[in-house]
């Protein structure tokens, strides 16, 4: 049996499937590799494949403000989900967000992704924001843990 395998992509070919992942599950806001190269320089990129299939990814925005918020998102692939993939992904971006010294998480799911939302709240996250960016027409929902 495969096991779980995730770590930070480290060449454009894990870029890549990063950008995938992302632009499945966040069909709305399409990411290019060069969007995707950008982001790894400012945020911790994280990918999971299971044996050779990319599985999911996740994002942890370094925290920002006065009240030191970090936002962590884990996106899992539809075929995947229900496996207990997105909990390691979301538990290690937890954890890597508190130590970069989080002191508030939030975390962002497409309004459109009951399953995403559903996930959040069962991680303890209450929503605070719905927003649609412009161009969208698909609202982006923001949860923070109380």
């Amino acid at each position: 049996m495969p096991i779980l395998r995730i770590e930070q992509p480290h060449d454009d070919a894990m870029l890549e499937d990063w950008r995938s992942v992302h632009n499945t599950v966040i069909p709305t806001g399409p990411l290019s590799l060069d969007d995707v190269r950008e982001r790894s320089h400012r945020n911790h990129l994280e990918i999971a494949y299971l044996g050779d299939a990319v599985v999911g990814c996740s994002t942890v925005r370094p925290p920002t403000g006065e009240d030191a918020t970090a936002t962590v998102i884990a996106r899992v692939l539809p075929a995947h989900r229900g496996q207990g993939y997105g909990t390691r992904l979301f538990t290690r971006g937890m954890d890597r967000a508190r130590e970069m010294g989080a002191a508030v998480v939030e975390t962002v799911v497409l309004a459109s992704n009951s399953a995403g939302l559903r996930f959040a709240e069962a991680q303890g996250f209450v929503e605070v924001e719905r927003y649609v960016l412009p161009g969208d027409t698909v609202a982006y929902v923001t949860l923070r843990v109380p």
